[in-house]
């Protein structure tokens, strides 16, 4: 393939297209931060408060939900792909390019309980074949399928500031290699993290050295048979817990279906409901529940102890809730509210006896991260990235592959619509 000159003359092309797409995703996500910034922080506090108010969600999410709900029912694409699907790699049109930018700086900022990587996934795809649209390239379906994927990679690598992790992802969602892609990679990625977990445990037993590329960064405590057992525990949990959110997420997507503006507006004033009861519950600002959770989870991992039980516990019910509600019906991504409650349930957690903050994080995101995206070895890579250790990489995949095969054998609930499938128009009376 390598040989073939229209091949090296797409390599070329992708990587041009990178440019102007990465430059893009940044001022998106710059966008993104700033608005949220000012709606959430700079204007509760112009207006005399300490922080935004219990009631503060519902008017913001009430217009997020209306806005999207024109996108989804008016926009070419529907604003992009419904969450409670998973991510998606193709599908996304440069004509669909405005529908997902205004249901996504219109959308995440007011609230929703999403992240950005759905949108930029399908920006950078409907951007690379614009692009290529402009340059007159021939686009067969093997070069749409190509730039559409090195598009979205360049842009989700925007996000997560590693590229290693655009790939990975890019891989898993494009569906390369089908079901024997998983069929071989589970069991390696298995083999793998026990085969981690013993040696590492042999290096601790005899403090013998082979050699590691371990270049001198603090390290947690080291592994013992506890942290294991818990694993074995709490993996299969949580990976029940995030699937039926995202049962009930497919539940809300069929109920949007049907009155597209009228419903999808509901669903955002009950996501606004559960922001409320735990601003109500806790005293504690409402955009802890809201949002995609990034921020959040970066304040909850530096100072856990901020956090008293109860409000973790709110957190986990009510901002689980809120996530379902806008799975089904509003637009952004599902990776990072679902990391946010695999870490603030790890810090629940951690004072089990034998377990621990590190461990009870890297578990915890590990299994909800998987559980949502059904993507076991990219939530492997994007959690140990997070965490900047390799001392719990064997718990990150044992806790990725058991939730992976949990959620796998669970019941998936309701079908979703078919991608840019319009909703059945209802009989007229």
């Amino acid at each position: 393939m390598l040989g073939r000159p229209e091949y090296r003359k797409a390599l070329v092309f992708c990587g041009l297209i990178g440019v102007p797409v990465a430059l893009i995703a940044f001022w998106f996500l710059v966008a993104l931060r700033q608005l949220e910034e000012l709606l959430w922080t700079t204007w509760p506090k112009d207006l005399g408060w300490k922080q935004a108010p219990w009631w503060w969600a519902l008017p913001l999410l009430t217009v997020a939900g209306l806005v999207v709900g024109l996108v989804v029912a008016r926009f070419p694409g529907r604003g992009g792909h419904l969450p409670a699907g998973g991510l998606h790699a193709g599908g996304v049109s440069s004509k669909a390019l405005p529908g997902v930018l205004i249901a996504a700086l219109v959308g995440l900022p007011l609230g929703v309980v999403l992240g950005p990587e759905a949108p930029l996934i399908a920006m950078g795809g409907g951007l690379a074949l614009l692009f290529a649209g402009l340059v007159r390239a021939p686009q067969t379906q093997a070069s749409t399928a190509l730039l559409g994927a090195a598009g979205a990679a360049a842009a989700i690598s925007a996000l997560f500031g590693n590229p290693i992790v655009g790939a990975v992802l890019l891989m898993e969602v494009a569906g390369v290699g089908g079901p024997q892609l998983f069929a071989v990679m589970l069991p390696a990625l298995l083999a793998s993290g026990v085969g981690d977990l013993i040696f590492t445990g042999f290096v601790h037993w005899t403090g013998l050295q082979t050699g590691s590329l371990n270049i001198g960064l603090p390290k947690p405590p080291p592994l013992d048979w506890g942290d294991v057992l818990w694993v074995l525990v709490l993996a299969p949990a949580l990976a029940f817990l995030i699937h039926w959110i995202f049962v009930g997420g497919r539940f809300a997507a069929r109920f949007v279906a049907t009155r597209t503006v009228r419903n999808t507006t509901l669903c955002a004033l009950g996501a606004a409901v559960c922001i409320t009861l735990y601003a109500l519950a806790t005293g504690r600002s409402p955009a802890e529940a809201a949002l995609s959770g990034e921020d959040t989870l970066a304040r909850l991992a530096q100072d856990p102890h901020a956090w008293p039980v109860g409000a973790l516990i709110a957190v986990l019910a009510f901002k689980g809730l809120a996530y379902a509600l806008c799975l089904g019906s509003l637009r952004g991504g599902p990776v990072f509210p679902a990391l946010f409650l695999g870490g603030a349930a790890g810090v629940l957690l951690a004072p089990l006896p034998g377990l621990g903050l590190v461990p009870a994080m890297a578990v915890g995101m590990a299994a909800t991260v998987t559980a949502a995206l059904r993507l076991p070895v990219s939530g492997v890579v994007l959690v140990v990235l997070l965490l900047g250790n390799v001392e719990t990489v064997a718990l990150v995949v044992l806790a990725a592959v058991v939730s992976f095969v949990v959620v796998q054998m669970l019941p998936q609930g309701p079908s979703l619509p078919a991608v840019g499938e319009q909703p059945a128009e209802q009989p007229a009376h």
